[in-house]
């Protein structure tokens, strides 16, 4: 909870304000039982209507008043809990952004998606509530409780012998109930990675007739998340029957004895009827104080899994880093010197990679899926760190960059990248101060010229969400546009020839290598993507085996001959 106090610490003036207005509201509540107790047993006797005239007018202005309290009290707490909500969604999505991929990997993407959605929204919720009934709710039990004890003391203390059963009944089911709601959040992840894997796949699901196994695989997920939350909120849900159970024995045992008192001319028949609204609006508080804990449960669940986050976060956003050298060692400008590195600390993912690249060299990486490759590039670019070895770029080793600086030199073309909903322009610019000119002359080396213009709006051609009404071949050199358009120190192409055919991947490279003269990285499982680099690298379950050129290799890797000659003609269209 010390995380939702931290968010509402700048707002404790607007918070002061709002409360103080709930606390004169809920005052004047207490008062009319009061007041209408007094009519009954002082005015009422008397005979006269101008008293009571008076007094009911005292009842209709505390009704109006606790109204109208109320009304701009819960305004003010919905304007908080608005504001401090959407700062936590803030701070929590730039965390987010900016944690590492190894972090990512631990949180795992439904795991952070299900916390800035679902549990933000119960911290919201609970910041809302706290203000709106949580003030509420104690000033009406303690103030009943208050005037009670001056009205009839006698009375009082039935009720009040029924406060400590209901504390101990609200302590054991919280303390059972907190981590059960634990648990659903956790459930909720799981949902949400089920839903996510389908809506990303849903082409391949309906084109593999897979609808029922995966309704089947959800209704597992959903299962498994409808358990713990009947779990969680039948745990809490006893809370209240014994809350009402306490209560309704204590108005009984205050009827009882009030009855006696006024048959003895001990007590007013006034009193009781107080005593009775009294003990209805306790009775209400008592109800709202267990919503309140079941929220708690929920609110605190949801802080805590959000706080994990931001603390990771805080663990290494105070790190400071160089850029680029001002005169970085152009002959050995992509180093990686004995590199080894494991995703899960077992099994290396690379064993002991080492090569050189000058500045505006090519390297090329070539080998089966999951030898590698991708996680080289992971590498490259930071995301992860070595375990063992180390990674330089200008003569400067990856670990002393600030990692703004260190992406901002690369341009990526990933396997699985991703369109917007948006233009071409603005696909391709992508948020970046980008002038038209650029665009255009990136698109252009991206062999994507022709088709862009051929669209009837041009560069305002709306595309759809992942890029779906454009061919994969389209697709893919927008997204080289897009690596283009920043004029990176480094270009790396993850795979991002696969669509293309023979010609126009080898249209492209011509161009890239003419025109940009950019260090670049080619990651391919084509032999024609990455014949004409200056160092190529042949990788098989993480280890080098074979380094050269692509001669070289035709010579002394026999894997790599062998990929070549599967792959016959791949050569012969340049």
């Amino acid at each position: 909870m010390k995380l939702i106090f931290r968010y509402l610490k700048p707002f404790y003036r607007t918070m002061i304000f709002g409360l103080s207005i709930k606390v004169l509201a809920t005052l004047l509540e207490l008062a009319l039982p009061y007041i209408l107790s007094h009519i009954l047993d002082n005015v009422v006797p008397l005979g006269e209507v101008p008293p009571i005239l008076i007094w009911g007018g005292a009842m209709i202005l505390c009704a109006l008043g606790a109204f109208i309290g109320n009304v701009i009290a819960n305004r003010n707490a919905a304007k908080v809990a608005r504001d401090a909500s959407r700062q936590i969604r803030h701070d929590l999505f730039h965390a987010t952004m900016h944690l590492t991929s190894r972090e990512t990997d631990a949180f795992t993407i439904p795991s952070l998606e299900s916390r800035l959605t679902s549990d933000t929204y119960h911290v919201h919720h609970f910041i809302g509530m706290m203000q709106r009934i949580g003030v509420r709710a104690p000033i009406l039990l303690i103030g009943g409780m208050a005037i009670t004890l001056v009205l009839d003391w006698r009375l009082a203390l039935i009720m009040i012998a029924t406060l400590p059963l209901l504390g101990i009944a609200v302590f054991f089911v919280t303390k059972r109930g907190m981590p059960l709601y634990a648990e659903t959040q956790k459930a909720v992840d799981g949902m949400v990675r089920v839903v996510r894997e389908d809506c990303q796949g849903i082409r391949v699901i309906k084109a593999l007739s897979r609808e029922d196994y995966e309704r089947r695989r959800y209704d597992v997920s959903n299962k498994a998340l409808v358990e713990r939350e009947q779990k969680a909120g039948v745990t809490m849900a006893i809370s209240q029957p014994l809350m009402s159970l306490f209560l309704n024995l204590g108005l009984v045992g205050v009827i009882l004895l009030g009855a006696l008192l006024v048959s003895k001319q001990k007590s007013e028949p006034g009193h009781i009827i107080a005593f009775i609204q009294y003990f209805t609006l306790m009775s209400t508080a008592m109800t709202v104080i267990t919503r309140i804990f079941v929220q708690i449960t929920k609110s605190s669940a949801s802080a805590n899994r959000i706080g994990e986050v931001l603390e990771v976060y805080n663990a290494h956003q105070d790190k400071q880093g160089e850029g680029l050298p001002e005169n970085p060692d152009e002959q050995n400008f992509l180093v990686f010197e004995d590199v080894s590195f494991s995703y899960n600390g077992k099994r290396n993912n690379l064993s002991h990679v080492s090569f050189s690249i000058p500045r505006g060299g090519t390297l090329g990486v070539i080998g089966a899926t999951g030898s590698g490759k991708s996680t080289l590039i992971r590498l490259l670019m930071g995301f992860y760190d070595a375990d063992s070895g180390e990674i330089r770029i200008g003569g400067q080793p990856i670990e002393a960059y600030d990692e703004k600086k260190l992406h901002a030199l690369f341009g990526t073309v990933w396997q699985n990248d991703f369109i917007g909903a948006d233009t071409v322009t603005e696909n391709i610019s992508f948020g970046r101060e980008i002038s038209e000119e650029d665009i255009r002359r990136a698109a252009t080396l991206a062999q994507a010229a022709d088709f862009i213009e051929a669209f009837p709006e041009g560069y305002d051609h709306l595309l759809t969400a992942k890029g779906t009404n454009v061919s994969g071949g389209q697709r893919q050199r927008l997204l080289i546009a897009r690596a283009l358009a920043g004029n990176p120190q480094i270009l790396v192409l993850d795979d991002a020839s696969s669509a293309l055919d023979y010609r126009t991947d080898a249209n492209l490279r011509r161009a890239i290598r003419e025109e940009m003269k950019t260090t670049t990285v080619v990651v391919a499982q084509r032999v024609s993507s990455v014949m004409h680099a200056d160092h190529i690298l042949v990788l098989e379950q993480g280890a080098v085996i074979g380094a050269g050129t692509h001669q070289e290799l035709l010579e002394n890797c026999p894997a790599y001959k062998e990929i070549s000659d599967s792959q016959m003609g791949g050569a012969f269209l340049e």
